[in-house]
């Protein structure tokens, strides 16, 4: 299965208006935003767990992140309500579950191979820090491949990137407009290396899950196990 599988081109995704499509696993529904693969996948995804499923237990191979969007999201190191930011780095497991329902954003075998770097961070216990008069940031990780973060943008402030090496985006509050498209709540955009991103933010502001410059490099096709 290939979704937005072509890295070199602009991708959009307004997920509210997408349906649910149906996991192996009872009560778990994705909207797919990118995916090389079929049920072992290089896959970024919107994935909603009714309440009292889970998944059954697995390691990953490929790494995992994720942040949740609604509801509180669980395995067997805690519970992990909205807000939070979550890297589950190659080799790691866990049996994840939602005793009352939740909705997270989850990006799966995008990691360095390498990478043992597992962390936690409550986003709404952080305070952002100003990058600019209309941007400010909430960091969440940085390594040589990708920059991820949290930012707030000014209510109906102009936004401009260009020197980046891939730019994707998923809006968690307000909205923006970029490329005569409207982005509002759960809508995902994702810019190749170097296509400029212009961004008119409504007059409620916005506030995104970003990552940047990790599209550099040819994406890992995954395997199974």
């Amino acid at each position: 299965m290939e979704i937005n599988a072509n890295f070199d081109e602009r991708a959009v995704v307004h997920s509210e208006s997408q349906p649910w499509i149906a996991s192996p696993m009872k009560g778990v529904d994705r909207r797919m935003l990118d995916r090389i693969g079929d049920e072992v996948a290089r896959a970024t995804s919107i994935v909603r767990y009714a309440p009292g499923s889970a998944f059954s237990a697995h390691t990953h191979t490929g790494g995992e992140e994720f942040l949740v969007l609604d509801g509180v999201f669980q395995d067997e190191h805690g519970d992990f309500p909205v807000g939070t930011y979550v890297r589950n780095p190659p080799t790691t497991s866990h049996t994840p579950s939602a005793a009352e329902g939740a909705t997270i954003l989850v990006k799966l075998w995008q990691f360095d191979p390498d990478d043992r770097t597992q962390l936690t961070i409550d986003t709404t216990a952080e305070a952002p820090r100003p990058v600019s008069d209309d941007v400010s940031e909430i960091p969440l990780f940085e390594d040589a491949r990708e920059r991820v973060r949290i930012e707030l943008w000014r209510p109906s402030a102009q936004v401009s990137v260009s020197d980046h090496k891939g730019f994707e985006a998923l809006v968690i509050e307000g909205n923006f407009t970029e490329g005569g498209e409207l982005f509002e709540k759960n809508a995902w955009l994702r810019l190749p290396p170097g296509m400029a991103l212009d961004a008119s933010v409504g007059p409620e502001g916005a506030r995104l899950w970003i990552k940047s410059d990790h599209l550099a490099e040819p994406p890992i096709i995954p395997t199974a196990g």
